[in-house]
């Protein structure tokens, strides 16, 4: 079901949508109000909502659902603005499952409409299992036997930890605003996250984390020192890497190619984490779709690093961590809130 107070909009929406053959739309809405009493009658399984409408916006709306229909996906349509962006936040705060940038109306032209009507496709397919794949070639297999990945014979060496290195996706910033304000202000290692959003959302993200995290949070910036205690996140639209220079650490970004769709991308950081640090990592991939993250993952367990993932249950799309698990690279696969625990546990040795 689409929700929008915009006419066009919706039409732009549902028009992507229904061009996927695994997707129906079973109805629209002109705002909040209207959604609620349509949702009994159309039974989605998927909510696509619009924040700023009239007589009743997509936050209250968003409550509603999460009290009255918890089994409802809902993800939210955002403006690329600071106003547009810190609504995202608190949307997924309250439990929207993921979002979406839509361009504005002076920028609809053929190309930017391809892509905003493959990345709601996907966005919408991401909580499904599909039997054959998609004609968008995303479907995630479901057993070990159909993954083909080199074998990572390596264990993990259990080096005293000097860093913590996570990455996430989908339903990635309600997960670490479950996780990083369980960190002590002693916490004696620094923390480095790639979390896919773009800019202005990373910057605002860090932000909100930073007023409820006991250890400092901070959008990462060209040449910044990793240190204990710190977390560092990637801004949107930069691959984020480290330099190592007499023992020194910083943080070097770039905007070289996307990998896995995706700048920041999770492997870029997890193999940089593995150059410089090696067997004395700790990665953590956390709920997110696609399979980010695994190769660096491989690459840091040849050093001998650890590799915790976020299980099933727990996670929003088991996408990145259940790549890691079927791989076989991950160490130790744990609900979300036993993730802080075992990194504690494993710091006190750094």
């Amino acid at each position: 079901m689409v929700v929008d107070d915009s006419v066009v909009i919706r039409r732009l929406v549902a028009s992507a949508l229904d061009q996927d053959s695994a997707i129906e739309v079973v109805g629209t809405a002109s705002n909040g109000a209207i959604g609620l009493q349509r949702i009994p009658q159309l039974n989605p399984d998927v909510i696509t909502l619009d924040i700023e409408m009239p007589d009743m916006d997509g936050l209250e709306m968003l409550r509603r659902v999460r009290k009255d229909h918890p089994s409802v996906r809902v993800i939210m349509l955002s403006t690329l603005t600071e106003r547009g962006a810190a609504k995202t936040l608190e949307a997924l705060q309250l439990g929207a499952d993921d979002y979406l940038a839509k361009s504005s109306s002076e920028n609809s032209g053929q190309s930017s409409n391809s892509e905003f009507r493959d990345e709601l496709c996907l966005k919408v397919k991401q909580f499904f299992r599909f039997q054959e794949p998609s004609h968008l070639n995303i479907a995630i297999p479901q057993s070990a036997a159909e993954l083909e990945y080199p074998k990572v014979p390596t264990k993990s060496v259990g080096l005293p930890a000097s860093v913590v290195a996570i990455g996430t996706s989908t339903g990635g910033p309600t997960a670490l605003g479950a996780i990083l304000p369980n960190f002590p202000a002693s916490f004696p290692l620094p923390v480095l996250i790639v979390q896919h959003m773009p800019p202005l959302f990373t910057r605002l993200l860090s932000e909100r984390l930073n007023s409820v995290c006991a250890l400092h949070v901070e959008e990462a910036s060209q040449g910044a020192v990793v240190e204990p205690g710190k977390v560092l996140i990637a801004p949107g639209d930069f691959h984020m890497k480290l330099v190592s220079d007499h023992g020194r650490i910083s943080v070097v970004l770039d905007q070289s190619a996307q990998e896995n769709f995706c700048r920041p991308a999770v492997d870029v950081l997890f193999r940089s984490v593995a150059e410089v640090y090696g067997g004395s990592a700790l990665a953590i991939v956390l709920t997110g779709m696609g399979q980010d993250g695994l190769r660096g993952a491989e690459k840091l367990r040849e050093k001998g690093a650890r590799i915790i993932a976020q299980d099933e249950s727990s996670s929003v799309v088991w996408g990145m961590p259940g790549a890691v698990v079927k791989s076989g690279v991950a160490d130790r696969v744990l609900p979300l809130d036993q993730v802080v625990p075992e990194v504690l546990r494993i710091s006190k040795s750094a």
